[in-house]
Parts: C-alpha cells; structure tokens; sequence
C-alpha cells in the first residue's frame, strides 16, 4: 500500500498544470509589492496547509529591502470561526470575517480538495462582491470552486489524500519561486 501510494503522488506531480502556479507567483508578487491583503481559508487537512504557507510567507521569504507580506489564514482564529460556525451558520465561517477585512484588490486563496466546501464557495461569492483576486486550489474535476475563481489549479486526482499532499507542494514550489 505504501509503495502504490508514493507511486501514485509520484505520478500525479507531473500532471500538475504550471501556468497558473506561475500566474499565482506574479499576483502574489503584486500583492506584495502594494501591500495588498493575502486571506487563505480551507477545512480539515486544506486548513492546516492554508495555515504553513501563512507561516511560510510571513517568516520564509523576509527579505531586507522588500515589502513583507500582509496574509493571513480564516481558518486560524478559533474563536472567531466557532462563534460564527455556532451563532450564524458553519456555511459563513470564512465570508463573514473576510467582508469584515478585505478590501478591494486584496487576494484570497482557497483551497478544497473537493471544490465543493459550501463556506469557502460563501467566501469566495463574498470575495468576487468586494473584487478581491480569487485563487483556488482543487483537486477532483475542480468542483464548483474553481469557476469562482481567476485562477485555478487543479490537481488531477481523485485521491483527497493525493490533492491535499499535492497542494502542500504546489504551495511550497510558490514559496520558493517568491523567496
């Protein structure tokens, strides 16, 4: 099982499509260089991978003579995300707190290994309202996620293990390319 594993994620990485990882890298760049807002937001294992690449861009890629980053991930604040998920619904747990803190031109980045989370599509509606540049991050066929999106990488698997490894490589290829 371990070896058909690795063997799989080995195969899927080449399929992986490059331009819009590349077109993720400029607009990060851009955002940066305007001191634009980054939001990042996923569930479960797409959380804790929105939460590294918070880290990795916060501490990773500090470079004297450069702007820092402005990012931050809307899964992080549990107090905030538990209050909205128990008082409203868990359907806003990401839409209300970006309405509260993103302004237009700012850049949010999702990710959903299934493209079909209904509070990171919420967040995402919101995002297109205040005319905030939209990332996604998928797998499967893109779900419904990725036509809320400018633009969209899709992993092509429909392991979400498979995805979730994938995103985390996708992201750390971004970091390296912006450090």
């Amino acid at each position: 099982m371990i070896h058909a594993y690795l063997e799989t994620l080995a195969g899927t990485l080449p399929r992986v499509p490059r331009e819009p990882i590349e077109e993720i890298v400029a607009i990060l760049q851009r955002a940066r260089c305007e001191g634009k807002h980054i939001f990042l937001m996923g569930n479960g294992g797409s959380a804790a991978t929105a939460s590294h690449f918070v880290n990795d861009l916060l501490k990773g890629v500090t470079q004297s003579g450069q702007p820092r980053f402005k990012v931050m991930c809307l899964a992080d604040n549990v107090s905030t995300l538990t209050a909205y998920a128990n008082d409203t619904s868990y359907e806003m747990i990401f839409s209300e707190p970006l309405a509260a803190l993103a302004e237009s031109g700012d850049v949010v980045l999702a990710l959903s290994g299934s493209g079909n989370s209904p509070n990171v599509l919420r967040a995402m509606d919101v995002a297109q309202e205040l005319e905030l540049t939209r990332i996604g991050l998928t797998g499967f066929a893109g779900g419904k996620l990725k036509a809320k999106c400018g633009v969209c990488v899709v992993v092509p698997s429909d392991s979400m293990q498979i995805i979730e490894d994938v995103h985390l490589a996708i992201l750390h290829s971004i970091f390296r390319a912006l450090g």
